[in-house]
Parts: C-alpha cells; sequence; structure tokens
C-alpha cells in the first residue's frame, strides 16, 4: 500500500514535484497535499505499524517541496526555512509545513498544514467508510426528443429515428434559395441531430422535398 501511495509523487523512484500545481497559489498548493496526507494517515491510525507511513511522508514532503521550489524557482532548503513550522500535538511538538493567509481585520486567518501528525496507533480510532451519494444523470436532449415519438419535420407521431451531419458547417447558410426546410430548421436551432419519422428520413436523403408540418 505504501509503495502504491507513493508512486503518485514519485518519477524514476524519486520524489518529483507536481506540475498541475505550479500555477496554484501556495496555500492550495500546501492544503491538496496536507489533505491527501491526512487522509491516508487517518484510514491506516488503526494498524500496529501506522509508522511505516513515515516513508509516505518523506516522498510527499519531497515533492511538496520541490513543487514549491519550482514555481518560485528556489532551492528545497529554502522552502523549507519559508515553510517550515512546529505544532503541539497531544504527543508533543511536531514539526510540519503551513502557510497562512490573512484576511483582513477582525477575521482569522486561512491556515494550511502538512504533516505534524504523529504516527501512533489509536486502538479506538473509526473509520467512516461513506457510501457515495450518485446524483441522477439528466438525460440529454436528444433522448428526450426521441421519446417523444414525433417528427421534427413534418410533426406526424410515429417510430422515429435520427437524421444527423457530421458538423454545423456543412450546413449552408441561412437563408439561402433553394434550401431544403430540413436545413433551415437545424440551421436555426444550431443542432446537428434532427428527429423524423421514416418518410421524411428516406425523403431528405433521396432528395425529395419533405412536408412542412402545416401540410
Amino acid at each position: 500500500m505504501i509503495k502504491t501511495k507513493c508512486s503518485r509523487y514519485m518519477s524514476r523512484g524519486k520524489p518529483e514535484r507536481r506540475p498541475e500545481l505550479l500555477n496554484d497559489e501556495d496555500y492550495s498548493i500546501i492544503s491538496r497535499y496536507g489533505t491527501e496526507y491526512r487522509g491516508i494517515v487517518q484510514y491506516y491510525l488503526l494498524a500496529g505499524d501506522v509508522y511505516r507511513l513515515d516513508r509516505l511522508h518523506w516522498v510527499m514532503v519531497t515533492s511538496l517541496l520541490k513543487t514549491l521550489a519550482g514555481k518560485y524557482d528556489s532551492s528545497l532548503s529554502k522552502m523549507a526555512r519559508k515553510y517550515g513550522a512546529t505544532i503541539e500535538t497531544p504527543h508533543g511538538p511536531r514539526k510540519c509545513m503551513q502557510v497562512s493567509v490573512d484576511r483582513g481585520e477582525g477575521r482569522k486567518p486561512l491556515v494550511a498544514t502538512f504533516g505534524g501528525i504523529p504516527l501512533r496507533r489509536q486502538k479506538n480510532a473509526i473509520l467512516w467508510d461513506r457510501e457515495p451519494v450518485r446524483a441522477p444523470a439528466r438525460r440529454k436532449e436528444l433522448i428526450h426528443r426521441l421519446l417523444a415519438g414525433r417528427c421534427e419535420l413534418c410533426g406526424q407521431a410515429d417510430k422515429v429515428r435520427v437524421h444527423q451531419i457530421r458538423k454545423l458547417s456543412d450546413l449552408a447558410k441561412l437563408g439561402q434559395p433553394n434550401q431544403p426546410e430540413w436545413m433551415q430548421i437545424m440551421a436555426r436551432r444550431r443542432r446537428k441531430t434532427l428527429v423524423v419519422c421514416a418518410t421524411c428520413y428516406a425523403d431528405i436523403h433521396h432528395g425529395e422535398p419533405t412536408a412542412p408540418i402545416t401540410e
């Protein structure tokens, strides 16, 4: 498990920076690392050998320092001095990486912390494996149009199918002479699909004039 978790922050067997975070604020970078590390440690606090996560801590803090150093074109030692801090825990003081953001008078600063968690087994730790709540997926517009079962060209209620073009630019500009009605409808709606009955579908593909809705 430790090797798997460490691999996310390593490249060619060594801790590496994360390029996707280089444009983020310092608070966001440290908070991201801190949240990921805290989630892993707290999940494995029941393990008798939780102390072995010190390997993960070293890999992650090195990756964090390299990410910050890459952002400021600086060195790891300078970043460690700039963001190094010590916090109090139930098991004594612990070193960590920390940054705070001042939010003005009368408001507490935002503080992001990485590390500072004692790797001590907690026999009474409780794991909360919450079942994710899946939001119902919204049906796409085309599915609703198909379920309506009505031709969008002649208005007939019948078995329908979809006429589709490759891209909107394939349609002639709206208002050009001799433009078929189905092209005008698709151009007005800015849609690459048109739900039509079997008759209109055949007429479109054979170049025959289709019956308008009024007829």
